[in-house]
């Protein structure tokens, strides 16, 4: 395994692959997740991610499951210490909204944000929460409430580093620059949907925020930034015949890229999904791939891309595509 360290060597060193464990405890049994889970530890893996809403679409999903699981699992295992932590709060359910989620989700006003950690720290077992994201951009609430919220937890210590997700880039922006105004910690990890393909012109993920050119360049600027990529094997289509490929990626230079990346498959012995994730994690300043497995040898597949060094002609290849 490899390994960075987040918050430009000020926050948590974690491993280059992140583990997340979304259906975990819901489509995943726990079983199953526990095997995952050990394998993946057992390959010097550290980090795992989370939500305290996965998975309430999951067939009686209450929210709970994955976090639940995960205290679980880090209890049975002794593993809290060896474990960084990344969970999410503002999309989970909220009744008073309405019955049809995410239409209901919570959002981040400051309520929401110190209530989502309690929920959390006792879901997972722990005192602290290694990264703690924004999950889902609210502009029904100032920016400003947010930002101190989160800013809060850290200043009382029950989180160690900040994060968003699913939101766009000039909010990023802004988010950062009035906390490093007012001297208060600020978001230095984001998660977003990206992957080798990129999707057409004002392609629509829904909720779901795709890490486009400004974002990469923006978090490449940033000493301190860490981009996430989840979504990054595109549930599997990139080599399963019956997954396709979604259809915001429709567009001609698809198939220009596809080629290449099997042609750089072929040539280092590797399979496309390795080739991805290679791609990312030795990108000039390297994204970290939120793994989604369900089973350990989907698992098995991904650590091979640890050692998978692509020569600088293959990586022009591919980004030339």
């Amino acid at each position: 395994m490899r390994y960075l360290t987040l918050s430009g060597g000020t926050g948590p060193e974690v491993s280059a692959l992140c583990l997340g464990i979304l259906p975990f405890g819901s489509t995943v049994d726990e079983e199953t997740s526990f095997a995952v889970l050990d394998r993946f530890t057992e390959a010097g893996g550290t980090f795992v991610d989370t939500a305290n809403n996965y998975s309430i679409w999951a067939p009686g999903g209450t929210g709970n499951e994955s976090e639940e699981l995960l205290g679980r699992w880090m209890r049975s295992r002794g593993r809290r210490e060896n474990t960084v932590v990344a969970t999410k709060v503002g999309a989970r359910p909220d009744p008073a909204r309405g019955g049809e989620w995410p239409a209901n989700w919570q959002g981040l006003a400051a309520d929401t944000v110190r209530g989502g950690i309690e929920g959390s720290l006792r879901r997972l077992g722990t005192d602290r929460v290694d990264l703690y994201y924004a999950h889902i951009e609210d502009r029904t609430v100032p920016m400003e409430e947010t930002v101190g919220a989160f800013a809060e937890l850290v200043a009382q210590g029950s989180v160690s580093v900040l994060g968003c997700s699913n939101h766009a880039s000039w909010a990023v922006a802004a988010a950062r620059q009035y906390a490093a105004d007012r001297g208060l910690a600020r978001y230095s990890c984001v998660q977003q949907r990206y992957t080798y393909l990129q999707p057409r012109p004002g392609a629509d993920f829904g909720t779901q925020g795709f890490a486009g050119i400004d974002l990469v360049e923006y978090i490449g600027t940033q000493e301190d930034m860490t981009l996430l990529a989840y979504g990054s094997l595109i549930h599997g289509a990139y080599t399963r015949d019956d997954k396709r490929i979604l259809e915001q990626y429709g567009h001609p230079g698809t198939e220009r890229r596809l080629s290449a990346l099997r042609e750089v498959a072929k040539e280092t012995g590797a399979t496309p999904n390795q080739v991805v994730l290679a791609w990312l994690m030795g990108a000039h300043k390297p994204v970290i791939p939120v793994l989604g497995v369900s089973s350990v040898a989907q698992l098995e597949e991904a650590l091979g891309a640890v050692d998978l060094e692509l020569a600088p002609e293959l990586r022009a290849k591919l980004d030339a595509a």
